[in-house]
C-alpha cells in the first residue's frame, strides 16, 4: 500500500505493534520441552488480545496461527504438537496478521538456550544484513539493488541466500506490490522502491542451500541442499530518507 494519510500510519503502526510484540512474546515464551503447538497456540491468544487475525490462516487456511520453522526446516514449519523444542534448537517465528483492515508481517531466527550447535554467527549475520539493508531502502532506489547487497554480504560472510524467497509489498493484504523484493540480484527486476509505500523486507540467509522446496505435508520449506537458514524481517515504510519501522517493537536485533 501507499500511506497518504496520517490515519493509515496509527492503523499500520496498530497492526504491526500486534505482530511485532506477539513474536518479541512468543520468542521470550520459547524453552526446551514445549511443542511447537503450544508455542503457536500461546502467539494465537496474544494476537487476540490485539483483536488481530493470523494472516495465513486468513489468507492460505493454514493449519496455525503462527508459522514456526525448527532447525533444517526454512520457513512455514507447521505447529506440531509432536515437534518438540530442544536445547540448541535454530527456531523460527514469523508472524503476520490483520487488524482492522491493515496487514502486517515480521519474523526472527534464534537459538534455544545454549548455542550448542554453533548456530549463532548464522543468525548474528541474518540480523546485521537485514539491519544494512533496510538502512538503504529510499524512495527511488531499485529493488534489485537490495537483492544485491543482502547476496553480496551473505557471501562475504561464508553463506549462500534462498532465492526462491522474498520480501514483499504488505498493508492492506498479506501479499502486495512489489510481489518480489528478492534476496539476490535479478537484473531483470528494473522496479524502485516508491516513497510511502509499505513492503515486508527479509533475509533468507543460509549455509548451504539456494532453493525452498516444498515437503509432503504440503507447506513446511527446507533447503535444495540441507543445512540450515536463519530470517529476519520487519514490516517499513519507505520514505526519501530512513525508513520508518513498523515493527521495531519485535526487538529482533537486541
Amino acid at each position: 500500500m501507499s500511506i497518504t494519510t496520517e490515519n493509515e500510519i496509527i492503523g499500520m503502526q496498530r497492526a504491526s505493534d500486534a505482530v511485532a510484540i506477539t513474536l518479541k512474546k512468543m520468542r521470550e515464551y520459547a524453552k526446551p520441552g514445549i511443542s511447537t503447538k503450544e508455542l503457536d497456540e500461546y502467539g494465537g491468544e496474544l494476537l487476540a488480545t490485539f483483536g488481530a487475525f493470523s494472516a495465513p490462516a486468513l489468507t492460505y487456511q493454514f493449519p496455525g496461527y503462527t508459522c514456526i520453522s525448527i532447525n533444517g526446516e526454512v520457513a512455514h514449519g507447521m505447529p506440531s504438537a509432536g515437534k518438540i523444542l530442544k536445547d540448541g534448537d535454530l527456531v523460527n517465528i514469523d508472524v503476520s496478521a490483520e487488524l482492522n483492515g491493515y496487514w502486517a508481517d515480521n519474523g526472527g531466527s534464534f537459538v534455544l538456550g545454549q548455542d550448542i550447535y554453533g548456530h549463532g554467527k548464522l543468525v548474528e549475520t541474518s540480523k546485521e544484513i537485514l539491519k544494512k539493508a533496510i538502512s538503504n531502502v529510499k524512495g527511488g532506489v531499485r529493488i534489485s539493488e537490495i537483492g544485491k547487497l543482502i547476496e553480496t554480504e551473505a557471501k562475504k560472510a561464508g553463506y549462500t541466500v534462498i532465492k526462491n524467497l522474498t520480501g514483499h509489498g504488505v498493508g492492506r493484504s498479506l501479499h502486495e506490490e512489489p510481489h518480489e523484493i528478492a534476496n539476490y540480484y535479478d537484473r531483470y527486476n528494473t522496479e524502485r522502491f516508491k516513497k510511502n509505500s509499505v513492503v515486508a523486507i527479509e533475509t533468507f540467509i543460509s549455509t548451504r542451500s539456494t532453493i525452498a522446496e516444498t515437503q509432503a505435508d504440503g507447506w513446511t520449506l527446507t533447503g535444495n541442499k540441507g543445512g540450515f537458514v536463519a530470517q529476519h524481517e520487519h514490516t517499513i515504510m519507505v520514505t526519501s530518507a530512513e525508513p520508518m519501522i513498523f515493527t521495531a517493537g519485535n526487538r529482533i536485533w537486541d
